[in-house]
C-alpha cells in the first residue's frame, strides 16, 4: 500500500531540487528523506531522480508523476490544514466583553458552542475601550461604534417587554390596554409590586419614556436583585411585574414561568453588535460567534 508521506516528501524534492532543502522543509533527517525517495521508486518501478554535482533532477517520469499527484495532494493539503486549524481553534481561549443584562441569554449560546470563554462584564463604552486596546477579542454591545481600528457586525434586535408571573390575574389590564386607557393603565401598574435587577431603573425609566411619553415613572421598584436571571426568577415564583429584555424572558415564557404583559409598540427595538479590532487573528470566532448570535436573536417570541 502506498504512503502519502512518500508524495509529500517526492513534492517537496522536486519543489526544491535538493534532499538537504527538502528535509529542512519537512523537519526530517536527509537520509530518511532519501530512504523515502527510493521506497517510493520501488513503488511506481521507476527511478524519479538523478543526482547532480548541486542536488537532484527529476526523471522524465518524475515530471509526469508531479503532474497527476500535484492538484490531488494539494487539496490533501490544504483540508488537513483547515483540520489543524479547526482543531487549534477548539482549544483557544477567546474574550468576550458583555453586559450583565445580555449575558443571561447571549452569554449562554457561547458557552453551549465554544470550549474556553473568559468573560468581562462592563457597559458598552468600557467594553468599546478595551476591544480598541485589544485587551478583549470580542464585545457584545447595544451601542454602535464606528472607528478606524474596529469593525462590527449587527447580529440581531432586542426589545424591552413588560412581564409577570403565570399566576397574575391580567384581564383588567389588557381591557385597559386594547381601549389605550394609558391612565388607567399607569394606575393599575402603580398597584403592582415591581421588581427591578438596577438601582437606576434604567429598564424602566426607557419603556416609561416610550409608552407613556413620561421621562420619570410614576411607580417606585419593591425589590431590586443585581442579577437580572435572579430578579427573573423570583418573579416567576412571587406576584409583581418586570420590565426585562425580551431575549431574557423567552426561556422563563417559554417553560410558563412568566407571561408576557406588554409589548409597546411604542417601545422601539435596539440593535445588538459584534465588534472586534481590526487584524483580529480570531476571525474564524467573530464568524462563528456572529452566526449563532443571529440565530438566536433572529428566534423572537
Amino acid at each position: 500500500m502506498v504512503n502519502l508521506e512518500w508524495y509529500r516528501t517526492f513534492k517537496s524534492v522536486y519543489k526544491n531540487g535538493n534532499f538537504s532543502v527538502a528535509a529542512k522543509e519537512l523537519f526530517m533527517s536527509q537520509p530518511a528523506v532519501s530512504q523515502q525517495i527510493s521506497m517510493l521508486e520501488a513503488h511506481v518501478g521507476y527511478k524519479l531522480f538523478n543526482r547532480k554535482s548541486k542536488g537532484v533532477e527529476p526523471t522524465e517520469y518524475a515530471k509526469l508523476l508531479n503532474n497527476l499527484i500535484i492538484d490531488a495532494l494539494d487539496r490533501l493539503e490544504n483540508v488537513e490544514s483547515g483540520f489543524r486549524a479547526k482543531a487549534e481553534d477548539s482549544v483557544r481561549l477567546i474574550s468576550v466583553g458583555i453586559s450583565k443584562d445580555l449575558f443571561n441569554s447571549c452569554g449562554s449560546i457561547l458557552i453551549s458552542k465554544f470550549d474556553f470563554i473568559d468573560f468581562t462584564f462592563a457597559e458598552d463604552d468600557a467594553l468599546f475601550a478595551l476591544v480598541d486596546a485589544k485587551k478583549l477579542d470580542f464585545a457584545i454591545m447595544t451601542k454602535r461604534f464606528d472607528t478606524f481600528d474596529t469593525i462590527y457586525e449587527i447580529v440581531g434586535k432586542i426589545k424591552l417587554i413588560m412581564v409577570a408571573p403565570i399566576n397574575l390575574e391580567a384581564a383588567e389590564f389588557r381591557q385597559k390596554l386594547k381601549a389605550d386607557n394609558f391612565t388607567a393603565i399607569e394606575q393599575w401598574l402603580n398597584e403592582q409590586k415591581w421588581y427591578s435587577h438596577d438601582a437606576r431603573i434604567s429598564h424602566i425609566k426607557i419603556f416609561w419614556l416610550h409608552a407613556f411619553n413620561k421621562k420619570r415613572p410614576s411607580m417606585i421598584p419593591n425589590y431590586i436583585i443585581p442579577s437580572e436571571s435572579e430578579m427573573l426568577e423570583m418573579l416567576s415564583k412571587n406576584s409583581g411585574v418586570a420590565i426585562t429584555w425580551n431575549c431574557n424572558a423567552r426561556k422563563y415564557i417559554k417553560e410558563n414561568k412568566l407571561q408576557l404583559l406588554w409589548n409597546s409598540f411604542h417601545v422601539p427595538e435596539e440593535y445588538v453588535y459584534l465588534l472586534t479590532a481590526k487584524n483580529n487573528t480570531s476571525s474564524s470566532f467573530f464568524e462563528s460567534i456572529a452566526k449563532e448570535l443571529k440565530l438566536f436573536l433572529g428566534n423572537r417570541m
